[in-house]
């Protein structure tokens, strides 16, 4: 019986190997033509192992993963590139030595780091010695990797998305202007790439779909070669690894990915990568839930890349349908925000009127960029039926009335702290005046607003004030509050940042 089990099971590889073999690089099938067990999940749980712990927050800067560049062990090979308009080194990091030839490159835009620190924790998995060694056997014998992963230091010191020119990169791929440009192109050339993953940070506020409660945790674009849209061989194996990917990740991702628009922009990497012959992926980090530094979303980015390099080395991107990857959702862009109040009473000369209120942050740097704070805003208001927020509150027939400021002037936050911030909302008062404030940061999400002695507020719900907010019930008393777009609860007050005021 075991025998004829193993007999089996050899035909049927031997079979769905013949089928692959035959498979013109043109045709496609709707489902793959041999069985293969991608462990996505897998490389998704196992990922606290491999992860970078010094890279736990997105404003790392470049000083910070130099050490961990040179720091690699063989058979890494580290190389500096070039150097960025105001001189940083440009690293390139190659490993393996197999014929099919990978480039991967990150942080183009200096804001958006969650895919580079998923290539570190990449390498600290490639690095190790355990139960995977079969797996990175396979990867390094197959393909020779090498990464960027971190193009644009300049950007990433200031945590804006331009270089030192003030240059978009991803526009910069025809004239080349900056050195950041060539040296990506010239790396390409010398490489003959294969395939290429362009790894980017999106905005939050992605939604997978119009309309969605989901966001865009996840998105994809297989670049397109034209604006005709045309698909080539190129651009068609991207797309049919993006249709791996996508069904790989659904147990992790479920609903939160998504495609960007496949117009075609001329000066852009991606697209003429693509007409270069390089296969080309372009990969978003967005949004994810209680995630405001990317954590979670870099977990999937760490299972993405080892499934999508395991896909390369087995070829099985070959065996699925480009239809699957025009079944990923188009990405909604201003149908998100981080709170939405719906159905909300409010009074404008002395009528009643309901509306939906949203709001958005926006992180403000300081420190150098090294650190932020949020900083909330009315984002929208009227019929909200069709838009989403990480954060919702059900019409509940609240009415809303903007915080009194507290009578007296406090001297600090050790003063402010002997105070109960839920009585004090419950008689009315949001907003309270201290002689030395505490900083930004420690204070963005106190269910109070503290400004200094002679600072001011909005009392508007127009859309880009950010008022002090109580929502009372229709015994006139107050349930909930919203103090720099951050809703608060009275009957469940979380006083985390509360705590450390003082500090």
């Amino acid at each position: 019986m075991a025998f004829r089990t193993f007999f089996l099971a050899f035909l049927l590889l031997i079979t769905s190997g013949c089928l692959q073999a035959q498979q013109s690089p043109e045709e496609t099938t709707t489902a793959p033509v041999s069985t293969v067990s991608f462990s996505t999940e897998v490389y998704a749980n196992i990922w606290p192992k491999y992860q970078e712990q010094t890279l736990t927050h997105r404003r790392f800067k470049h000083k910070d993963i130099v050490p961990l560049i040179q720091n690699l062990p063989a058979p890494f090979k580290q190389s500096v590139a070039g150097q960025s308009i105001e001189g940083r080194d440009i690293y390139k990091i190659s490993i393996g030595n197999g014929p099919t030839k990978v480039l991967l490159w990150s942080q183009m835009h200096g804001d958006e780091p969650t895919a580079t620190a998923a290539i570190f924790d990449i390498f600290r998995f490639l690095s190790a010695n355990d139960q995977y060694n079969e797996l990175r056997q396979l990867l390094l014998n197959q393909l020779t990797l090498v990464f960027i992963p971190m193009l644009n230091p300049d950007g990433a010191e200031r945590y804006e998305r331009r270089n030192a020119l003030g240059i978009d990169l991803n526009r910069d791929a025809l004239r080349r202007v900056s050195p950041e440009s060539r040296i990506l192109k010239q790396v390409r050339d010398e490489l003959s790439a294969d395939w290429g993953f362009n790894l980017h940070d999106q905005n939050r506020y992605y939604s997978a779909g119009f309309p969605s409660d989901q966001t865009a945790s996840l998105s994809f674009l297989a670049p397109p070669v034209n604006f005709q849209k045309d698909i080539n061989d190129t651009r068609r194996n991207a797309m049919q690894l993006i249709a791996l990917l996508h069904d790989a990740l659904k147990p992790l991702a479920g609903g939160r990915m998504g495609r960007y628009s496949d117009d075609f922009e001329p000066r852009a990497f991606g697209d003429n990568m693509q007409i270069w012959g390089t296969r080309t992926i372009l990969v978003e980090s967005g949004g994810y839930p209680e995630d405001p530094e990317r954590q979670q979303v870099r977990k999937l980015n760490f299972a993405l890349l080892l499934t999508a390099l395991e896909a390369i080395a087995q070829k099985q991107f070959a065996a699925y349908d480009t239809r699957s990857y025009d079944e990923l959702p188009l990405n909604g862009s201003s149908n998100f925000h981080d709170l939405l109040i719906r159905e909300l009473e409010v009074t404008l000369e002395g009528r009643p009127y309901l509306i939906d209120l949203a709001w958005r942050h926006t992180e403000v740097s300081y420190r150098g960029a090294q650190a932020y704070y949020n900083k909330g805003a009315i984002s929208e208001a009227g019929d909200l039926s069709y838009f989403s927020a990480y954060d919702e509150l059900a019409p509940k027939g609240l009415k809303l009335s903007f915080a009194k400021v507290y009578p007296t002037i406090l001297a600090d936050a050790n003063a402010l702290k002997e105070l109960d911030p839920a009585a004090l909302l419950r008689e009315g008062y949001g907003v309270v005046r201290l002689q030395r404030t505490p900083s930004p940061q420690k204070r963005d999400r106190l269910p109070l607003l503290i400004i200094g002695p002679d600072g001011s507020y909005d009392q508007s719900w127009r859309q880009g004030a950010n008022p002090p907010v109580l929502l009372r019930n229709s015994a006139n008393e107050v349930t909930y509050a919203i103090i720099n777009g951050f809703l608060f609860d009275l009957n469940n007050l979380d006083l985390s940042q509360w705590r450390t005021l003082g500090l």
